[in-house]
């Protein structure tokens, strides 16, 4: 079954389950009403399912290569990108001054959402472009902006970010790229950086790189760390790219899935660049581009959650074997076959729901500037990046699963969905990362945030399952807020677990009330997803010493 975009999901639970609504009350987004965005969906859905789709196993089976220093990609795939570059989607919430739809970040992750169900390895490439438009936007000085983001917000060209090195994975700290001051303005940055997805391909006329390196003087650790802008090719005195930079990529990564999102190994060589934000500060800078990097992701494994469900729902209903519980002719009428459909269904809507919801803080603290709203879209950033992720390997497994044999056979489609989906929970910050974020930094504000959610959720939770659910993360919070930093970080990935679950069954419980219809689903989650609440708050609150006891030593 080909991919079919979820424009009436998507609409319902902008409406119902977050009270999208509210931006149009705002003068920001005034003028983003629900015509105007189902109409830009559609659009974007259309695009998706017959542009995008049918190159995801033509991808899959043709990798990007690199050939004489040139990256070469998929069969497609610059027809596509063209696509995606005429018709804005790059832009979608970038600034109408430099030629941005100016839409809400609701409606870019939506987009997001459905390309990378679609196809995740060509979704990755808009998607470091929008992350890079928004980093632009906040830190770089104005003649930066006034001649890269009408490129990169047309799409004309993409952009990048170059964190990870050899020796330092993710701890930013042990970074050795070295930036120098040429005399001119601008800089000269020697180093190597790896994982760059997207680092170079020939579907853009010029790569713009985002690059962590350190000045001479620059102080150790992360607080010694700056950001600078390094294209591929140097624009000449009209704007147009001119003679190529001295960066290059070195090699491509054989990957377990994205198989056709070139993953490279980049190398500067006294290329140059131009500082982006403040010496020493640039981590704070790139961190705009991951935060919206972390909410976009998320996104990705919904939307490899949604593709797999309808996988899924087309081959259970179509093959046949044995005698059902139901009389139903296709196996969907077995009763664990319908069981791992139901929590397909329910995990998906219940993690789009919480990206939805992020999004939404995310633009309702642009609209407003209220530090409530910039508190919640913190907090709810690593949920979102995390649990979207979990539930896209997880119903991407349950995908294969619910094929049998033929799931583990490359020609049914839902084995790529699954591999592809595995390094969602690995880039942009594992999920690990992100568990400590939650407990670190974003309970730091003696868990204002998370009180405030909770005191949402209780004030809707009339399902007694529901209301001991929120009793179990309110207990697990108060534990979290009072316990040593090792204990609280031994606990940290059930602790956002409960979170994830707690968030998703609120949501599907609101969507219920709106309508009725969505009652036995919503049901389904407070039966059999949502128990796990409050073991996770169970082993999120047993402290470290488990953890750390010396079982691994044989």
């Amino acid at each position: 079954m080909s991919y079919q975009p979820p424009l009436g999901e998507i609409a319902f639970t902008l409406d119902h389950m977050i009270g999208a609504d509210a931006l149009t009350r705002t003068d920001r987004y005034a003028e983003a009403t629900a015509e105007t965005r189902d109409a830009v969906l559609a659009e974007a859905g259309r695009l998706c399912a017959e542009v995008m789709a049918p190159l995801n196993a033509v991808g899959d089976q043709h990798p990007a290569r690199l050939e004489n220093g040139v990256v070469r990609t998929a069969p497609g795939f610059a027809e596509a990108y063209a696509a995606i570059r005429d018709g804005g989607w790059v832009g979608v919430a970038a600034d109408p001054a430099f030629g941005g739809m100016g839409l809400p970040q609701t409606v870019a992750v939506a987009v997001r959402e459905m390309m990378s169900a679609a196809n995740l390895s060509l979704a990755l490439a808009p998607l470091l472009s929008e992350g890079q438009i928004e980093a632009l936007e906040t830190h770089a000085p104005d003649a930066v902006k006034a001649l890269y983001l009408p490129k990169l917000i047309a799409g004309a060209w993409t952009g990048t970010m170059n964190l990870t090195e050899p020796q330092a994975g993710t701890d930013l700290a042990a970074l050795r790229s070295k930036a120098e001051p040429d005399g001119s303005g601008a800089y000269r940055i020697t180093g190597q950086k790896i994982y760059i997805t997207w680092g170079d391909h020939d579907m853009a006329e010029n790569i713009c790189h985002l690059v962590l390196a350190r000045l001479p003087d620059a102080p150790e650790g992360v607080r010694g760390i700056s950001l600078f802008l390094a294209p591929k090719y140097l624009p000449d005195a009209n704007g147009a790219p001119g003679v190529a930079n001295a960066l290059r990529a070195l090699s491509l990564e054989r990957k377990m899935g994205i198989h056709a999102s070139p993953t490279c190994v980049m190398a500067f060589e006294g290329a140059k660049g131009w500082l982006i934000g403040e010496p020493n500060r640039g981590l704070a800078c790139m961190f705009t581009m991951m935060n919206n990097a972390r909410l976009g992701v998320g996104a990705q494994g919904v939307g490899v959650a949604e593709a797999a469900l309808q996988k899924a729902l087309a081959y259970a209903r179509e093959r046949r074997q044995g005698a059902t519980a139901t009389g139903e002719s296709g196996i969907i009428g077995h009763a664990d076959v319908r069981r791992m459909l139901m929590s397909m269904k329910a995990r998906t809507a219940a993690a789009r729901a919480i990206i939805y919801a992020c999004a939404f803080a995310i633009d309702m603290d642009a609209a407003e500037a209220a530090p409530e709203w910039a508190a919640r879209a913190g907090f709810l950033t690593p949920i979102a990046k995390a649990f979207g992720t979990d539930v896209g390997c997880e119903v991407a497994s349950l995908g294969v699963q619910v094929h049998g044999g033929m799931g583990f056979v490359e020609d049914a489609g839902a084995a790529q969905l699954l591999r592809d989906a595995r390094i969602t929970p690995i880039y942009e910050g594992t999920n690990g990362v992100q568990a400590m974020d939650l407990v670190g930094r974003k309970l730091a504000d003696g868990g204002a945030a998370a009180r405030a959610l909770l005191a949402e959720i209780g004030a809707e939770a009339d399902d007694p399952r529901l209301a001991a659910a929120h009793a179990a993360v309110t207990q697990a919070t108060d534990w979290m807020l009072a316990a040593a930093v090792r204990d609280r970080q031994a606990g940290a990935a059930d602790y956002l677990r409960a979170w994830g679950l707690l968030l998703g069954a609120h949501y599907l419980c609101r969507g219920a009330k709106a309508d009725p219809a969505r009652a036995p689903l919503a049901a389904f989650f407070l039966r059999r997803e949502a128990p796990a609440i409050a073991a996770h708050c169970a082993a999120a609150t047993d402290g470290a010493d488990s953890v750390f006891a010396d079982a691994l030593a044989s």
